[in-house]
């Protein structure tokens, strides 16, 4: 659309104010929305997390370790990962 008069330009305000409006309503609904997936190292991460580095500094094995805090062993696993990532940095 060309603007060529006042009444033009006045139109194409309405126009992009309603769009602004619009994509506002979306921004609003994708921040609103329920991120799915695993949540890495939020507080119950880290409460599990936590109770497996300290069973796992006593001794005990990954399987044994996997029962006790009633994790998967693919999860005690990725514990241990974060676990060697950790005391490789120290």
């Amino acid at each position: 659309m060309k603007i060529e008069t006042y009444e033009d330009a006045i139109l194409k305000i309405k126009e992009l104010e309603k769009e602004n409006k619009q994509l506002k309503l979306e921004i609003e609904e994708l921040k609103n929305r329920k991120m799915s997936g695993r949540k890495k190292h939020n507080d119950k991460w880290m409460e599990s997390y936590n109770d497996f580095a300290i069973l796992h500094e006593k001794g005990m094995t990954i399987v044994e370790n996997a029962k006790i805090n009633n994790i998967s062993v693919r999860t005690a696993y990725r514990y241990k990962a974060y676990y060697d990532a950790l005391n490789n940095k120290k």
